[in-house]
């Protein structure tokens, strides 16, 4: 998500000589190096995590990258993108799955007790 986020504060039109399934690779890389305490990464910060994680890349691209980026807090265009997502909805949508599988185990176990109960009652008569 604040990939996502990230790549919508670099603007529509300069992204359009960053395709962006390949921006999202620079743009993770680039997260990375601010969650590893670089403010500003650089070109060579965003190559040593694409190298370790054996992920190919093109300097150019590195080198846009960077350029947008100057000046530029990763958490501020972030916590700016933040509520144009908020506006697509969300929140509530993933609990009622969590929900449904509980309720499934009780009337499964209910279930499992009303056997038993049954066994007992043949076993006495």
């Amino acid at each position: 998500l604040a990939v996502a986020i990230l790549a919508q504060g670099i603007s529509a039109r300069q992204s359009h000589t960053l395709p962006s399934a390949m921006a999202m690779k620079y743009l993770g890389a680039y997260l990375m190096a601010v969650l590893g305490g670089k403010e500003s990464p650089s070109a060579a910060d965003i190559k040593q995590i694409l190298e370790a994680g054996g992920i190919s890349y093109e300097d150019d691209m590195l080198q846009k990258l960077c350029e947008r980026m100057d000046g530029k807090q990763a958490h501020e265009l972030i916590s700016a993108g933040f509520g144009k997502f908020a506006a697509c909805g969300g929140g509530g949508g993933g609990g009622g799955g969590g929900g449904a599988a509980a309720a499934g185990g009780a009337a499964a176990a209910g279930a499992v007790e009303a056997k038993e109960e049954k066994k007992v009652v043949e076993e006495e008569e």
